[in-house]
C-alpha cells in the first residue's frame, strides 16, 4: 500500500467517525480531538505500525524544568497503557504506538487509544503543575491506573 493509500484509509475512517481529517504534505493525517490537533503518522514502509500523536503540548523552558519533565513523563508513561510521553527537543509530545497485524485493525481500538493518550497527557500536566504524583481515573478502563 502506498503512503497515499494508507493516508486515505486513516482519513476516511476519521471522517466516518465525525472528525475533520486533513492529509498533510508529508502524508500524515491530522485532525482535532477535544479542540486539540492530533495526528496519525503514515509509514509507507511499515503498514503494521500505527502511531497516534499529540504534539507538542508542553514547552520546556529551562534545564530545571527539563528534569521535572523527564520525571513527569516517565510517571505518565508508566501509568497509562500504550501511551508514551517524552521530550523532543524543547517540547513534550505524546503518542500511542501499536503493531497491528492488518491495516484496518486500528479501527476498533482507535477511540480507546485517543482516551489513553489524553489520560497520559493529563497525568503529565497534572504532575508538572502540582509537582507531585498525578491521579488519573478512567471509568471505562481505558488504561490508566490510580496512584494513591
Amino acid at each position: 500500500m502506498t503512503k497515499e493509500e494508507l493516508g486515505a484509509v486513516y482519513r476516511d475512517f476519521l471522517a466516518e467517525e465525525g472528525f475533520s481529517p486533513f492529509i498533510e504534505e508529508d502524508g500524515d493525517v491530522t485532525f482535532k480531538y477535544e479542540g486539540k490537533v492530533h495526528g496519525i503518522s503514515v509509514d509507507e514502509g511499515d503498514e503494521e505500525f500505527f502511531r497516534l500523536i499529540f504534539a507538542p503540548f508542553w514547552d520546556i523552558e529551562n534545564e530545571e524544568e527539563r528534569r521535572k519533565v523527564y520525571a513527569a513523563a516517565c510517571e505518565a508513561t508508566a501509568k497509562v497503557k500504550v501511551a508514551k510521553i517524552f521530550p523532543l527537543g524543547d517540547d513534550v509530545v505524546g503518542s500511542v504506538e501499536l503493531f497491528l497485524p492488518e491495516v484496518d485493525d486500528f479501527k476498533p481500538v482507535f477511540k480507546r487509544a485517543l482516551r489513553c493518550l489524553s489520560a497520559a497527557v493529563d497525568a503529565f500536566v497534572a504532575s508538572m503543575r502540582r509537582g507531585e504524583k498525578a491521579i488519573v481515573v478512567i471509568e471505562d478502563g481505558a488504561g490508566a491506573s490510580v496512584d494513591s
